[in-house]
This record gives structure tokens, sequence and C-alpha cells, in this order.
């Protein structure tokens, strides 16, 4: 499992971030001059609940990443033939075709292949995160957000 170069302690089978300096960490970027995280990076957001579309977009669009959603596998699929992310964030529990499904099928093509995938759920069950990193994701993330936390974790895997 690749982890980012950020300090994560692993809870069960879910890694949660640790921000406690997330703000020291802010004010030295700030006074060296240099963007906490890498602006520009283009994201592709999977998730059939609008109000978790939004979130995560604007949640990143706040830092500076260039953002497109897509609400089911089809679509994002659709995205993917003309936008070439660098991180894909993913719900896990979508309808038709799932996100393990999709981060399979994403994988096994050399065209998407080295796309970082995350995968998110609201319904974390046991065996999720494995059944997540066995389809190739690189990351696994529960539901609700944490806010604060989500672009630090971007950009952590983004710096890999």
């Amino acid at each position: 499992m690749k982890i980012p170069p950020f300090p994560f302690r692993k809870f069960g089978t879910t890694l949660a971030l640790d921000t406690s300096n997330r703000g020291a960490e802010v004010e030295k970027a700030s006074r060296v001059g240099e963007p906490q995280f890498m602006s520009n990076e283009p994201i592709l957001i999977i998730d059939d609940s609008p109000m978790n579309l939004k979130l995560e977009r604007v949640l990143l669009e706040i830092e500076k990443y260039q953002v497109r959603t897509a609400k089911d596998a089809p679509e994002a699929l659709r995205v993917l033939e003309t936008y070439k992310p660098g991180l894909i964030l993913m719900d896990l529990q979508m309808p038709g075709m799932d996100g393990l499904e999709l981060a399979k099928k994403l994988k096994a093509d050399a065209r998407y292949k080295d796309i970082v995938i995350i995968m998110a759920t609201s319904y974390a069950l046991k065996g999720d995160a494995d059944r997540a990193l066995a389809a190739g994701c690189d990351g696994y993330l529960t539901k609700p957000i944490d806010t604060q936390a989500l672009p630090v974790l971007v950009a952590g895997f983004l710096r890999k």
C-alpha cells in the first residue's frame, strides 16, 4: 500500500490523517512563499450523491485543483476520454458499476493505470479497505469527509 508523505495513523482498516500540525504547516508554507498544495493538478471526483460531489469539488477547488465530476462509472469513463486526472476520488457504492469494478477496469487499462485512485465510502464495512486496495486503489477513506484532512490527503498522494 502506498502512503503519502504525511503523518497517518491506522485505525482498523481505515486510514485517518493526523492533522494536528496542519496549522503549523500552512503557516510555514506561507512564510516561505510556497503553496501548501499542488495547484492546477487535475482531479476527477466520481460520486452518485450530488451533495458529496459538491462538497468534495468545492474543498479541492479552494486549493486551486482543476476538478471535474461524474455521477457514475459510465459518465466517468466518458470524461476520461478527454481528461487526464492525476487523481480520482471515487465513491465505492454507486448504481450500476460500483467503485471497485471501475477501479479494476481503470487499473487494467494502460491509459489509466498510473492515475492515483482513492476510494471513499459512507457505508464502511469490514474488509472494504482491503477490497479497495486489492482492486488497485491507492488509498481508502470513510465518509463523512474530514474537510480539513481531504486537501492534505490529496496533496500527499499527488506528491508521491
